[in-house]
């Protein structure tokens, strides 16, 4: 196994640990980029150059220590090599999400008196342009993809090209100036402003000095060890601390190859071309790939049908004994693994959000090597992982290393408290908001806001956000997340919220997932025209009464749906109702969505909806429509007949 901890010690910072790897391990694969169909390689070597070429371009126009640069689009080559080339000049990369709201980039871009934005395409640089003056620090934006580029004129624009070529200019001028800044980097300083998830309110920004994100990637390593033979495919938004951690501190640490797919619509397949030994999916990347698994089973024919019931059964009562089953594998798993390019994991991981213990039994049936791992942005991603003979779905494993403390205070009778802990490579604090960060910080310990507890086995288990724990009228506590994944292993539901806080009973109001429910419909013949229309079928709340109704059979009577009904739209982070990593902004559902609670409340069966929505590029449309209430405590006959 790799020295993590001794090569951090001897380069403490990206810029100094991108160019140990190219001198000791230039010609070698660092990257890899799927583009017009074709897989580019870049070399260490190359990595550096063009990292050296676009810092020396920042140097050019001015730019230095203590500067914020911005970072918008997919995630591509030219990301990691701007965010470093940030980090080498000694300002602070401050990475945007790709689908983020004009609102939401000038408030992020003002905060952080940003002075220069690199934009991966034409969709971004529209983006920018269009808060001109509410963005008063935006000196430059810099964009990679010059494709619709030409008919604007603006003299913020700078071709990534073009400022690369300043740079080597710079560089032939000053032959030692970039080792002079490589060297003047500190891995103590601020290197990294990240985003965190702004559940309640705008997101804070938590400082993270490079040196301790290494630091904590080496512990990481050291518990789950990867190397330079690893193949990485880097599909979560790059702005998210986990992503961070492994295309950025773990790609540049154990020199695992990081590899950027073309678009997210080719995303699977340029995953199986790949065959990752390693993958991280957030939970709603793996609940829709075991929802996609599930849809294509049912347009199979009868034998398949048959086959996949006989895999999944014998698989799963394998896994309850601990074990892998032959005969599944055979006649289903190991075809399916090639399917979807799991062939040579080695490792996988969820994280960001709880995945429901079905969705996690799924694919550990099918060989897939999943543990779950948890953590903040504030903690630099994870700090507690399965261990691999260790894996309990309904758990967030143990301490990834012995310089890692958990606590549990405030508990109560059940051992059920709020989550704190303490490491060596904390975040620095929030930025511009040292209120925010005594708050949160207290003592070394970051208080996470999370309620769990340890199990018998000394396995943390997470239960929810303690905000949002609630408890129904008759003092019965329940965790609506819980019930929510438990929904989510339909391949019908997409995003649910479980409502019953402070009421008799506990109510649901669902989101169909469009891509399987409309497939399913045109398999029954069944008309429709839009989302709205399919949600509001009889046939399809029959659909998804089934499913609801399967689920309440795994719960304890206090803990089991007794009303529901189909949004008329889905839950959308554009509409502020979901984090970008897909976590319920519930605060925001409650006052949104207000009148339709209190109508499924109040008795109503149904819900009259007239409002208008408005979509990324500007456009509205009003929805006008009636929702059902399903009383499940009504027995369908009973229903039909009021009817």
């Amino acid at each position: 196994m790799m020295d993590y901890a001794g090569r951090v010690a001897q380069a403490d910072t990206f810029p100094k640990l991108l160019r140990l790897n190219a001198r000791e391990y230039g010609g070698e694969i660092a990257l890899r980029e799927k583009d017009f169909g074709l897989w580019r390689v870049f070399t260490w070597n190359a990595y550096q150059d063009r990292v050296k070429a676009f810092a020396l371009g920042l140097v050019e126009l001015g730019l230095g220590r203590g500067d914020v640069i911005g970072i918008i689009g997919d995630n591509r080559p030219d990301w990691v090599a701007a965010e470093i080339a940030a980090h080498a000049v000694g300002g602070m990369s401050l990475g945007l999400y790709r689908d983020v709201l004009d609102e939401e980039a000038a408030y992020l871009l003002n905060y952080g008196e940003a002075k220069l934005v690199f934009a991966e395409d034409e969709e971004q640089v529209d983006k920018l342009l269009a808060l001109a003056d509410r963005v008063p620090e935006l000196r430059h934006i810099v964009y990679s993809d010059p494709r619709g580029m030409r008919k604007y004129d603006d003299p913020r624009l700078l071709s990534a090209d073009k400022l690369a070529a300043m740079g080597r200019e710079r560089a032939a001028r000053e032959p030692d100036l970039y080792n002079q800044l490589v060297d003047a980097t500190q891995g103590e300083d601020v290197a990294i402003l990240c985003t965190t998830s702004g559940t309640t309110s705008h997101p804070k920004l938590a400082m993270l000095a490079a040196g301790r994100v290494l630091g904590h990637c080496a512990t990481y390593l050291s518990f789950d060890p990867k190397d330079s033979s690893d193949e990485y495919v880097s599909v979560l938004p790059l702005p998210w601390i986990m992503e961070q951690v492994y295309a950025m501190g773990k790609g540049l640490l154990c020199r695992m190859k990081v590899n950027f797919v073309e678009q997210a619509d080719t995303m699977m397949n340029d995953f199986r071309e790949i065959a990752p030994t390693f993958v991280l999916f957030a939970p709603r990347v793996w609940e829709g790939i075991a929802a996609d698994v599930r849809a294509r089973v049912m347009d199979a024919s009868p034998l398949k049908q048959n086959f996949y019931e006989y895999g999944m059964k014998a698989g799963l009562a394998a896994l309850a004994e601990g074990k892998h089953s032959a005969i599944a594998d055979a006649v289903l798993f190991r075809a399916l693994r090639d399917r979807l390019g799991f062939t040579r994991l080695r490792s996988a991981a969820t994280g960001g959000a709880a995945l429901g213990p079905d969705t996690f039994k799924f694919f550990r049936a099918m060989g897939v090597p999943l543990r779950t791992l948890y953590g903040q942005t504030e903690t630099l991603g994870a700090f507690t992982l399965h261990q691999p003979d260790a894996v309990n779905p309904d758990t967030t494993g143990v301490a990834m290393g012995d310089n890692i403390q958990i606590e549990i205070r405030d508990p109560d009778v059940h051992g059920v408290g709020e989550i704190v802990v303490k490491h060596p490579n904390m975040f620095l604090g929030y930025f511009k908001a040292p209120e925010a960060s005594s708050a949160d910080l207290r003592d070394g310990w970051m208080h996470s806001g999370d309620a769990g507890y340890f199990n018998d086995t000394k396995q943390l288990v997470v239960i929810d956000r303690i905000k949002d724990l609630a408890q129904t009228a008759r003092g019965e506590r329940f965790s609506p997340q819980y019930i929510e994944n438990k929904l989510k292993f339909s391949p019908y539901i997409a995003e649910t919220v479980v409502l019953g806080d402070q009421r008799d009973v506990l109510a649901a109001m669902i989101c169909i997932r469009f891509s399987i429910v409309s497939k399913w419909a045109e398999k029954n013949r069944l008309a429709f025209t839009t989302y709205t229309d399919l949600a509001s079928r009889p046939e399809v709340y029959a659909l998804v009464r089934k499913e609801v109704e399967a689920v309440n059979a795994t719960l304890p009577p206090a803990q089991q749906i007794s009303k529901f009904l189909l949004l008329y739209k889905e839950l959308d982070a554009d509409d502020g109702e979901l984090t970008r990593t897909r976590k319920v902004r519930r605060s925001v559902i409650n006052e949104k969505y207000a009148d339709i609670i209190d109508g499924i409340y109040g008795g109503a069966r149904e819900i009259p909806v007239d409002t208008v929505i408005r979509f990324q590029d500007g456009t509205t449309q009003r929805i006008r429509t009636t929702l059902e209430v399903v009383d499940l405590n009504r027995p369908i006959a009973a229903m039909e007949a009021a009817e």
